[in-house]
């Protein structure tokens, strides 16, 4: 099982960290280890030595079936559910790496920090890509944000990333964050939407 993510795929939230509306020529994407996942309700046990750990929370799509060298047009076939997720983020060491031009999987890769809720099968949603969502942390919505605002689409993120891996069934993909991340704490008690319908509801430890 692979978990694939999405860097800077919505303009306002690339804004929030850079201060410009920065849109990137092509997917920004990243990998998680397979430790990063983090499902069933369990508590995120913030990690003493990484810094600030900031929420960010997303759209995630589940993979179910193998392919290569998707055409977009057909990619919609090769995802049958979606969650919302959040990518814990180790903001500081991230903003290290970041100037240092050096890969992020230490500052989002790290264990637990691919928390995703419970699957929503796809055909009994609308519009894959007119999808509202949003996260409470303690009861006060954080974030919010809506699929329509993605730079990527999602079938262009699957024929894209499916150029350089195969995918396979089971492998999870993290579409990218809108505005409004920030740091999680000792615990908070977060609980993510996708339209009306509660997906996804952890502690922080």
């Amino acid at each position: 099982m692979k978990i694939f993510a999405v860097g800077m795929n919505y303009a306002q939230h690339n804004k929030e960290l850079d201060g410009t509306l920065y849109i990137p020529e092509e997917p920004v994407i990243f990998t998680k280890a397979d430790s990063a996942l983090l499902k069933d309700h369990k508590p995120f046990f913030i990690p003493d030595f990484m810094g600030r750990i900031d929420y960010e929370a997303e759209v995630v799509v589940r993979i179910c079936r193998l392919g290569k060298t998707i055409p977009e047009r057909f990619a919609h076939r090769y995802y049958d559910a979606v969650t919302l997720g959040i990518d814990f983020t180790a903001r500081e060491l991230q903003q290290k790496l970041r100037a240092a031009g050096q890969p992020w999987e230490l500052c989002k890769g790290f264990d637990g920090s691919a928390a995703i809720g419970e699957w929503i099968d796809v055909s009994k949603l609308r519009d894959i890509q007119a999808l509202r969502f949003l996260l409470d942390i303690n009861g006060s919505t954080v974030q919010q944000g809506c699929t329509a605002d993605m730079i990527f689409r999602i079938d262009a993120l699957i024929a894209y990333i499916s150029r350089f891996f195969t995918l396979k069934t089971g492998d999870l993909l993290f579409t990218g964050t809108p505005v409004g991340v920030g740091p999680v704490h000792i615990d908070d008690h977060l609980e993510g939407y996708i339209e009306e319908r509660k997906v996804l509801e952890l502690n922080c430890k």
